[in-house]
């Protein structure tokens, strides 16, 4: 039972690294270089749909992760899966305290009531998501490292 829950957790994190990589390195390039406001409107959209989803993936993450630093804690790789709990935390913690923020105005926008520093809020919106990306990618290697 042990085992599965590993490869659940592993699958479940490894498929929100590669959703937030996505949007981090192709999502967000190619709307960005769509003529016009076309790809704000994009962002806005992804705004709410991932706005809606996300929350749910990344506490599910982390208590999955959780559930197996407990269950699994006599075992060889119980600190890496400790390790990748805490950056899952954190990941959590620049979500709700650094990137959420920023998706919540976001969400409201209307290309007729965009505020005037809309590419700033983007931009920093991005490159706090960059850093959270690697948080993520570094959880993931951590639970494959300990699976294996």
């Amino acid at each position: 039972m042990l085992t599965a829950l590993e490869v659940f957790t592993t699958v479940v994190v490894g498929l929100m690294v590669g959703v937030e990589f996505s949007v981090a390195f192709v999502i967000n390039p190619i709307l960005g270089a769509l003529p016009g406001d076309n790809g704000l409107r994009g962002r806005i959209h992804g705004a709410r749909m991932l706005g809606a989803v996300m929350p749910f993936w990344y506490i599910g993450s982390l208590v999955l992760a959780g559930v197996w630093a407990v269950a699994g804690w006599d075992d060889q790789g119980a600190g890496l899966v400790v390790i990748a709990a805490g950056l899952l935390m954190l990941s959590v913690l620049m979500s709700i305290l650094l990137l959420v923020p920023i998706n919540n105005r976001t969400k409201a926008w209307t290309t007729e009531s965009l505020p005037a520093d809309w590419k700033e809020q983007m931009g920093r919106w991005d490159r706090f998501h960059y850093a959270r990306v690697g948080v993520l990618i570094g959880a993931f290697a951590l639970l494959a490292t300990a699976l294996a």
